[in-house]
């Protein structure tokens, strides 16, 4: 049977309760309300809707420490050579080591669609018709977007412009990545045009109470949200589509679109219910560490940013030094690498994007001739500057250092002899300086750009693996112990997450035509329509 939403709301969803179905078509299906409320009762004082974007803003990086620690912790911070589990999950045949565990990866599906994209279409069906509400259904857009394209970013083909439609089979079609990419910009279009029109007016008070990020000036700072994520979106199908990835950039570089994140008084953080997942996975729970390729760079920079983001290992054998673990290597006990560098603690907050971020994405499309790109140095260093900042730092004379680069990383715990150990003279040790030099290649130039923007997202572990993938930089080094079976490349790596096993067992013929789209099998060694193998800029 075709499920449709209810007319009515239940008084525990407005408490907080967790969305829930038992298959993808019924994500949007919430019990009907014993006690009477109805939609019209609880946009009163517009509780209902923003309980529905607090809930999905709190599922783009969701907030949930066990869904954070399988949909991001143990896939995409790893992946994205940020952190590395010293726990030997599952035998040490897990994420980690290309042996994807099911369980693990159906959760960045389920907690994306139930918390995500569940929530934002109902507020969008309560605010699309309402004049009055127009700045919420441009926000719900934005919020949309943001959620979905990490979806599509971590798959592939994605259900977005068939959601809660289905057929005569009653199966969810999906949309091709590039089709969702182009559904995406259009989405992106709708919201900066409403915020557009809005720009110094009086903040509604549904915005007031449904913003999680912004307390002051919250249309303009969701518009330079808005345009700064057109402009990471843009990028990434630049080696695909360079045309619409142009245009695009462009449109979102245009002066009269509003404007990228530019300053830290423009970072987007969500406020959270509870305490950040990796306070909890690092601390608590003592499952997660600093990477090796976080050592590797930031040591070898004298990044004063590691002390800021790290604290020093406790272990007998590097006590009192910054010490990582390589991700996909032999472990046999938790306690072998217990004692390694973990994360400093977070705020109960949970960073979206950065003026920072910004910078870097303007510094790439000055690289490619973009218009109203700027100066691709000015751009880069002030990408620096703006991270440096957010620590309150100084950038001074490491941004002009020309000498200082990646250094070894070497295991005195490994459990084979040298088998976790990266000589100097390994293809997977980069060597790229941090000055800029103008003399450099194109590619040169996109290394320096790319590694300085994954050390300032840190811990955006989703972006970073994403980068990774587009545009082959920073340099990672490959996993030691390959589980796949043959199916996921040792080197350059995981290029995406299978579909879920509930997708097959609701949505059958809907998948499978996914799995079509996608154009290989349906594992983590099949690229994504953006991760073209050979990239020229």
């Amino acid at each position: 049977m075709k499920k449709h939403i209810h007319k009515t709301i239940g008084a525990l969803l407005l408490a907080g309760t967790v969305f829930s179905s038992s298959c993808t078509k019924d994500f949007v299906e919430l019990n009907t309300n014993p006690a009477g409320v109805t939609d019209e009762e609880a946009m009163g004082d517009f509780a209902l809707v923003a309980s529905f974007l607090a809930q999905a803003q709190r599922a783009i990086i969701p907030e949930n420490v066990g869904e954070y620690q399988v949909a991001v912790n143990l896939s995409s911070d790893a992946y994205g050579g940020y952190l590395a589990a010293q726990n030997p999950f599952v035998g040490n045949a897990n994420n980690l080591t290309y042996a994807l565990v099911p369980g693990w990866y159906s959760s960045l599906w389920v907690d994306r669609y139930i918390r995500g994209m569940n929530p934002v279409y109902r507020a969008e069906i309560l605010t699309r018709t309402d004049q009055e509400l127009q700045d919420i259904f441009a926000f719900s857009k934005i919020l949309k977007v943001s959620a979905m394209h990490r979806t599509a970013d971590k798959v592939g083909p994605i259900i977005y412009s068939k959601y809660n439609t289905p057929d005569a089979s009653d199966q969810i079609g999906y949309d091709t990545q590039e089709d969702a990419y182009k559904q995406f910009f259009k989405d992106l279009d709708s919201a900066t045009t409403i915020l557009s029109s809005l720009k110094g007016k009086p903040v509604s008070a549904a915005m007031l109470k449904s913003d999680l990020a912004y307390t002051t000036d919250n249309y303009n700072h969701w518009l330079k949200f808005a345009n700064t994520l057109r402009l990471r979106l843009a990028l990434r199908i630049a080696y695909k589509d360079a045309a619409l990835a142009k245009t695009e950039g462009e449109k979102a570089l245009n002066p009269s679109s509003g404007g990228l994140m530019e300053t830290n008084a423009d970072n987007c953080f969500i406020a959270l219910s509870t305490d950040h997942p990796l306070n909890i996975i690092a601390t608590t729970w003592s499952d997660t560490r600093m990477s090796a390729e976080m050592e590797s760079f930031l040591l070898g920079y004298e990044d004063p940013r590691l002390a800021k983001l790290f604290a020093p290992a406790t272990d007998a054998a590097v006590k009192g030094k910054f010490k990582g673990i390589r991700a996909g290597i032999d472990i046999d006990a938790k306690s072998r690498y217990d004692n390694y560098s973990k994360p400093l603690p977070m705020q109960n907050k949970m960073q979206l994007m950065i003026a920072a971020e910004a910078w870097f994405l303007k510094a790439e499309a000055a690289l490619r001739g973009w218009s109203n790109a700027g100066n691709a140095k000015a751009n880069y260093e002030s990408g620096i500057e703006s991270s440096f900042g957010m620590f309150g730092l100084q950038a001074g004379s490491y941004k002009t250092n020309a000498t200082k680069k990646a250094i070894p990383y070497l295991d005195p715990k490994s459990t084979k002899a040298g088998a976790n150990d990266v000589l100097a003279n390994s293809p997977y040790l980069s060597t790229v300086t941090i000055a800029w030099n103008e003399a450099d290649s194109k590619d040169r130039k996109l290394e320096r750009i790319i590694t300085q923007k994954w050390i300032a997202m840190f811990p955006d572990g989703d972006e970073a693996w994403a980068e990774y993938r587009r545009s082959g930089y920073p340099i990672l080094f490959p996993v030691v112990v390959n589980y796949s079976g043959g199916t996921i490349p040792t080197n350059p790596g995981i290029r995406r997450m299978p579909y879920p096993e509930r997708e097959y067992n609701s949505n059958s013929q809907a998948v499978n035509e996914a799995v079509k789209m996608l154009g290989g099998p349906d594992n983590g060694g099949t690229r994504l329509w953006w991760d073209v193998e050979n990239k020229k800029l």
